[in-house]
Formats: C-alpha cells, structure tokens, sequence
C-alpha cells in the first residue's frame, strides 16, 4: 500500500489581485509626481490629479490590509511565516518603493 500525500498551496488569488492593483496605484502617483516635479507643472488642476493618484493608493492599500485581515489564508500564511499578517504589505510595497 502506498500512501498518497495531499499538498494544498497556501496561494490567496485576491490577495495577489489586491496586491497587484496597490502596486500599481502607488507606481502610477510615483511616477507621476516625478513627471510633474521634472516639468515644474502647478496649478490646481496638476494637485487635484496627485490627490486623486494619492486617494487611488490609499485606497488600493486600505483594501488590502482589510483582506489581510479577514483571509484565513493570509492569516494562515503569515503565521507559519513567524510574521504579523499585517506587516506583509507592508514589507513588499517598502522593498518596491526602494527597488
């Protein structure tokens, strides 16, 4: 008789969907901020569009810690990664922010 091993990866699709959206709203504000301050661009129409870029972020990240959170996958995840659930965004938006 040969026993037959299960292995279920431990693999959040929406965590990587979310993930992926807060890296690219936070590189979207990034870049732009750059463009803007190379152009010397002002005026109100030019803060009103890095405010929306900012909120877009803030809320792309908002959401993904809120997954974090209630995921038990994610909760599953990070604990048997000896790391504090919520410090996981956190870590891999930091290293992309400084790459």
């Amino acid at each position: 008789m040969s026993a037959k091993l299960s292995v279920k990866t431990a693999v959040c699709v929406e965590y990587e969907r979310l993930l992926a959206a807060c890296r690219n709203a936070l590189e979207s504000w990034r870049n732009r901020r750059e463009e803007i301050a190379t152009l010397h661009l002002q005026g109100k129409q030019v803060g009103d569009e890095l405010l929306r870029l900012q909120a877009d972020y803030a809320k792309a990240h908002s959401l993904l810690e809120k997954h974090e959170e209630n995921c038990q996958t994610c909760r599953f995840v990070s604990k048997i990664g000896g790391r504090d659930y919520t410090a996981i965004t956190n870590a891999v938006l930091d290293k992309k922010r400084f790459a």
